[in-house]
């Protein structure tokens, strides 16, 4: 990839793993230095108990042609959010890219399980980790990136507003989460829009997440064994490919054409002309509903 992120920074709230990890190493790869934030160190993990961290994020970015920036922070801490904030405006004295990626919600969501059921102090965290994170970030990143016009929000979400708006997306607060995100992005949008700045919501497909892989069993290098137990799966698409996403987004002077709207990843493929680290285009929403959701057999062709 071309250097087209030169100069710029940016900030991946959540890229310890997954779409986050994938948009920092995409965005270094365009050049840009990015802060990579979450709560899981080689010193001190998060409830997720995972190995994943930051401070390999960070080093992918710097492999990967970027400056990586690592550095922990809870983003329902306010105070650590404004401290992190404020680090960058003395390291860099700009932000050019901010993406709300926090989640945190795979262990609190309990699948197909009403309200009335649902473990609600469980159900309340997912909340707060999902929507709270993004807002307390925003809040405290936004004087900072409408210094200077061009600037650009990407709230990470699942599911286009269109397919949620007809969906019921697994659980009460799943589906609230992922729905208010969408709408963070348009709201920010209005905001930013008088300085010159954008905000888009964008949903990656099936992601081939580290959690995911590892629940099929399989890694990055071998992940279509899957399919033997989930044919559909063949849709799904690398972290990378929300990364290079992004970066397009992040590298288009007429990004504001965006601003307010819900995108995909295989969406903006179509448009950018990127491809996922295989060389395919996979357009995992539009196969959902055409295919998975109307009970077709497994056939990718047409769709990556």
């Amino acid at each position: 990839m071309t250097q087209t992120l030169k100069g710029k920074v940016a900030l991946v709230a959540g890229g310890t793993r997954g779409a986050g990890r994938g948009i920092a190493m995409e965005l270094g790869a365009a050049g840009a230095t990015v802060y990579v934030t979450g709560r899981t160190t080689r010193d001190r993990r998060s409830e997720y108990d995972r190995t994943e961290t930051i401070e390999e994020t960070a080093e992918l970015v710097d492999r990967a042609g970027g400056q990586g920036v690592a550095v922990r922070v809870d983003h329902l801490d306010h105070d650590a959010v404004r401290a992190l904030v404020e680090r960058i405006d003395r390291e860099q004295g700009r932000l050019d890219v901010l993406v709300n990626d926090v989640w945190g919600g795979e262990k609190l969501a309990q699948w197909e399980t009403p309200l009335w059921e649902h473990d609600l102090d469980g159900g309340l965290r997912l909340l707060r980790l999902a929507v709270e994170t993004h807002i307390v970030t925003s809040h405290h990143a936004l004087p900072l990136l409408t210094r200077n016009p061009g600037g650009l929000v990407v709230e990470m979400t699942d599911g286009t507003k269109d397919y949620n708006d007809r969906n019921y997306r697994v659980s009460f607060f799943y589906d609230l989460a992922k729905t208010a995100v969408i709408r963070l992005a348009y709201s920010q949008a209005h905001e930013l829009k008088p300085h010159g700045c954008a905000a888009v919501a964008l949903t990656p497909g099936w992601l081939r997440s580290e959690m995911m892989l590892d629940n099929f069993g399989v890694t990055e290098e071998n992940w279509r064994d899957a399919t033997a137990a989930q044919p559909h799966f063949a849709i799904s698409e690398s972290p990378r490919f929300t990364g290079r996403a992004v970066a397009a987004l992040a590298a288009d002077p007429e990004v504001a054409r965006w601003s307010g709207r819900s995108v995909s990843s295989g969406e903006l493929a179509r448009e950018y002309g990127f491809t996922d680290v295989d060389g395919s285009r996979p357009d995992c929403w539009r196969y959902l509903v055409e295919v998975m959701d109307a009970g077709r057999p497994a056939d990718t062709t047409g769709y990556r």
